[in-house]
């Protein structure tokens, strides 16, 4: 009996107090009085204790990474300010319109090297051109990617595959309206592409920050070649041409000249200046002609060797003139090979003037029209030769 009394003046004090803080607090109804306090607790607690298990040791050392690496820019990028600005001073420039060119030129002329590949010379570039490009963050501190084609593997290949479809769908949609207006597209709109071509693979790759396989690949120049097909493509110039390449820069194009009319009334074109090594010639074409080739008043035998008259019939025999037209030479100064070389060069540049736009293109990517500026590296100081050392002996 002692104990019940005693459980009940326990569940009264618990109720008396209950209803004394019910009072005290703002008015609120029934049993819910209570609850807002707990759940305050609960929200104010909840964020630290689950950002706390959320953030894992792997994240935390990408994201170092990933600030490191931001920090390392920077510090680059302040170093080549700082280099610039020497550079400028010492050749007595501005350095506010020292442009990289200027800097080539400058280190070129500070520095001088007789090495032959540029790799191997000193240079100075940017961080962005030194340094590879890296992905920025593609996830929050919680682990949620931010790309929605995160989980593909290559976000930005499939986002650029996901655009090129938009693109293509939008112009189909047009020529469909079009066609139900009864109008047909303009000829004279029609997006061109001569002269360019598609990004190559590897520049893709830089691109998109992203390594991908050839079949990947195909699959891009599938998709771009469809969407230049349309009609309409003239619409997405903007951006196909973020993916177009030119096959030639357009700045370093040198205009064709027009070949001239002799006494005869053949049309000939004589190109000055033929240099290779320390070969210099003056190379004339005339059309048409007999295969005729005069060097110095001689044939072709002139060269003994027969590497010498391969190099000579070559941009004859690529552009398909061979017998079709005559070549006087006169050269001077250098070797066999070198005077070779010079007369091939002048014969290249002046048969642009016989040929299409389509050959030139040909012959630049097959390197006739390009100077061959190699020379015999010079000896150096303390050394048998140019690059060879003198045999190291103990004793």
């Amino acid at each position: 009996m002692a104990l019940r009394v005693f459980g009940l003046n326990i569940v009264k004090t618990n109720r008396n107090l209950l209803q004394n803080a019910c009072k005290s607090s703002a008015p609120v109804t029934g049993y819910m009085a209570a609850a807002p306090f707990a759940t305050e607790v609960t929200v104010q607690a909840a964020p630290a204790a689950i950002q706390k298990q959320r953030v894992s040791k792997a994240m935390r050392a990408y994201l170092k990474r990933a600030n490191e690496h931001d920090e390392f820019m920077k510090t680059q990028h302040l170093e080549f300010q700082i280099g610039k600005r020497h550079l400028a001073n010492m050749m007595g420039a501005d350095v506010e319109t020292f442009t990289q060119e200027d800097i080539d030129e400058a280190i070129s002329y500070l520095f001088p090297s007789g090495l032959y590949d540029q790799k191997g010379r000193p240079a100075m570039k940017s961080p962005e051109v030194v340094f590879p490009a890296r992905k920025a963050a593609e996830f929050d501190e919680t682990g949620r990617p931010f790309h929605s084609m995160f989980y593909t593997g290559k976000p930005n290949f499939f986002q650029l595959l996901h655009d090129i479809v938009d693109e293509t769908n939008k112009l189909a949609d047009l020529e469909e309206r079009m066609l139900r207006r009864g109008n047909k597209p303009d000829d004279n709109q029609k997006l061109g592409i001569a002269g360019f071509q598609l990004l190559p693979k590897d520049q893709l790759e830089l691109l998109l920050v992203e390594s991908i396989a050839d079949i990947e690949y195909s699959n891009f120049t599938k998709s771009m070649e469809r969407l230049i097909a349309s009609p309409y493509a003239y619409k997405s110039k903007e951006f196909i041409e973020r993916y177009l390449k030119p096959l030639m820069d357009q700045s370093k194009q040198l205009e064709v000249p027009k070949p001239r009319i002799d006494e005869e009334g053949r049309q000939y074109i004589t190109t000055y200046e033929c240099l290779r090594k320390t070969a210099r010639a003056d190379v004339t074409v005339r059309l048409p002609g007999t295969g005729k080739i005069s060097i110095n008043g001689k044939d072709i035998s002139y060269f003994e060797d027969e590497n010498c008259k391969e190099q000579l019939l070559f941009p004859l025999q690529f552009s398909e003139l061979l017998g079709k037209v005559d070549v006087e030479a006169n050269v001077e100064g250098g070797g066999p090979s070198g005077q070779a070389g010079a007369i091939r060069w002048g014969i290249a540049m002046s048969l642009r003037s016989f040929v299409d736009q389509e050959m030139i293109e040909s012959m630049r990517l097959a390197g006739l029209l390009t100077r061959d500026y190699r020379r015999r590296e010079r000896k150096k100081f303390g050394q048998e030769g140019a690059r060879r050392k003198y045999t190291w002996k103990k004793r």
